[in-house]
């Protein structure tokens, strides 16, 4: 391995990430440069002035988030690592992620990293040293446990991807944790000599040129060092909606096995090192405990220094969006989270993709475009998904074509993540859409709409997005203003963002029909993005929103 190349991120204003508008990249299914038919840094490399080239002709985002790159056998497509300081040949290189840092910094990007610390693979090196037997350098590297007297695991712990959470090792005689899939076995971060291998992850990739890391499952670090069984989920209990199937297997609240309180020791040790290089962390923070709690949990990681810079949760992935959701998901996020700034998303690499979920195909350019504009209005920081300036949809994947080892286990209860995982699609007029030049695709290349008719259409989502990211970037108002509810009247929802020398007005209907609202001010300048094609009409104070319409206006 080369010794790492000490690359200077490109200039960093204090708290950027607040103003910042992150792009989450899943590598595998981005561009395929080298036509093996899987997505590569190469391919990132090569459309990132689709990104922000500087010139007004990309989207404008600030930052990428990568899910995982890093060598892996793939069990659950890099979130399973087995070298946390390399890159998987699959993606490229070393020098190509030089290569990335570089040419994304020179256009103003930042690079942010998912880094999975709760568990590696089941090939790392250290795993398959602790595994041997009790006494050697990296026994206690992984969080082991005897048997019952009966040979069964020792509590009734289970995994997210199904069955017991526990997986018996002959070689050693006890049995292993993993929260996941058997190749996934948990780090024993109470121990501290893991700790500080894990912080020399960090420093590897921050000398190399990364502005930030997103941290998979951070509320998984630690568990219930007696192993007590969590207790069983009490009847019609509310789960926490995340834009796929329940799990069958979530019978038990997981007191014991996640959400521990020591969890946020692990996560401040990690803050400690972030600081160190002035980078910043997204952490996954994800409860099955009902909204509240997911609510709660989130704010309570992003306390300023010392927590999480940005808690990334799965509170706007419910199935059914309106304006009562949403105000009450504000105004909770509001409330709680004291001096740590918000985080939002509509979608991920794990959930049905936003225009599906939300079911907005008898309005595609309505509702969809209506919540990325106000994805990028709300007090906090915005992560869009690949591919949602192009209104990917939800793939109905056979299961000849499935590749997720989740709906693999599950199938057909559960059909697992791959349809919301499909290649870009960059051009209707080449094969596999110009995700490649011909070999095919580890997923389908099956979207129905194509970047290049999204540029030929002036009211496409792109194009939407683009303007309203131009917009943002004018008004600071838009980037770290404070939030304010106006009114929330049925189906429309008002409210205001503020700076000392700037008021924004937000307004959005989330009805089929027209509705009128009485503003309390009168609004001076609407500043609605043109390309979205609902046009709204003020007088005096009086605002008429089309159905699904969104306004925004300066007092």
């Amino acid at each position: 391995m080369q010794k790492p190349l000490n690359f200077k991120s490109s200039p960093l204003s204090e708290n950027w990430w607040e103003s910042a508008v992150f792009y989450q990249i899943y590598p595998r299914s981005f561009k395929d440069s080298n036509n093996d038919g899987i997505g590569d840094l190469g391919g990132v490399i090569e459309k990132l002035d689709h990104l922000n080239d500087g010139k007004g002709g990309g989207l404008g985002i600030d930052a990428i988030w990568f899910s995982p790159f890093f060598p892996s056998p793939q069990a659950d497509f890099g979130y399973d690592v087995s070298d946390y300081c390399n890159i998987d040949s699959d993606y490229g290189t070393l020098e190509d992620f030089d290569q990335l840092v570089e040419e994304s910094h020179r256009r103003g990007i930042k690079i942010v990293l998912d880094l999975v610390l709760n568990h590696s693979s089941y090939q790392h090196k250290w795993f398959q040293e602790s595994r041997k037997n009790k006494t050697n350098s990296k026994a206690d590297w992984y969080v082991w446990a005897d048997p019952k007297p009966d040979g069964s695991p020792p509590n009734n712990w289970l995994a997210v991807f199904g069955g017991a959470a526990w997986t018996f090792e002959p070689q050693r005689g006890q049995y292993y944790l993993h929260n996941f899939l058997p190749e996934q076995p948990d780090l024993n971060w109470y121990n501290p000599a893991v700790r500080e291998a894990l912080a020399d992850v960090v420093r590897f990739w921050m000398k190399r040129g990364a502005d930030g890391f997103r941290l998979d499952t951070a509320n998984y670090y630690a568990y219930d060092r007696q192993l007590r069984d969590n207790p069983k989920r009490p009847e019609n209990s509310e789960l926490i909606e995340d834009g796929q199937e329940a799990n069958p297997l979530s019978q038990y609240i997981t007191k014991y096995s996640k959400d521990r309180p020591e969890n946020l020791g692990f996560i401040h040790f990690l803050r400690k090192i972030f600081d160190e290089n002035g980078a910043i962390s997204i952490g996954e923070i994800g409860s099955a405990e009902g909204l509240e709690s997911t609510l709660k949990l989130g704010t309570d990681y992003v306390k300023k220094g010392k927590g999480l810079h940005l808690a990334y949760t799965f509170s706007m992935f419910n199935k059914n969006m309106n304006t009562e959701y949403l105000e009450h998901v504000l105004r909770v996020t509001e409330e709680s989270i004291g001096d740590g700034w918000p985080c939002w998303s509509l979608s991920n690499h794990d959930c049905m993709r936003m225009i599906s979920r939300f079911d907005c195909f008898g309005e595609r350019d309505g509702f969809q475009q209506m919540m990325l504009l106000l994805l990028l209005s709300l007090r906090g920081t915005p992560i869009i998904y690949y591919g949602e300036e192009v209104d990917m949809q939800e793939y109905e994947i056979t299961k000849d074509e499935l590749r997720d080892p989740q709906g693999i286990r599950f199938w057909p209860d559960i059909k697992g993540r791959d349809g919301c995982r499909l290649p870009f699609p960059w051009d209707s007029k080449l094969t596999n859409q110009g995700f490649n030049s011909g070999t095919k695709p580890w997923l389908p290349a099956a979207n129905k709409l194509s970047l290049d008719q999204a540029k030929a259409d002036s009211g496409s989502t792109f194009h939407v997005l683009q303007e309203m990211l131009q917009i943002r970037k004018k008004f600071p108002a838009l980037q770290n203003g404070s939030y304010q509810k106006i009114l929330l009247d049925g189906d429309c929802f008002v409210f205001e963002r503020k700076t000392a020398g700037e008021t924004m007005l937000i307004a959005a209907n989330f009805s089929t029909e027209e509705q009128s609202i009485n503003l309390p001010y009168k609004v001076t300048k609407d500043l609605t993005p043109k390309a979205y094609k609902r046009f709204c009409t003020i007088k005096n104070e009086l605002l008429t929103l089309p159905a699904f319409g969104y306004f925004l206006g300066d007092k």
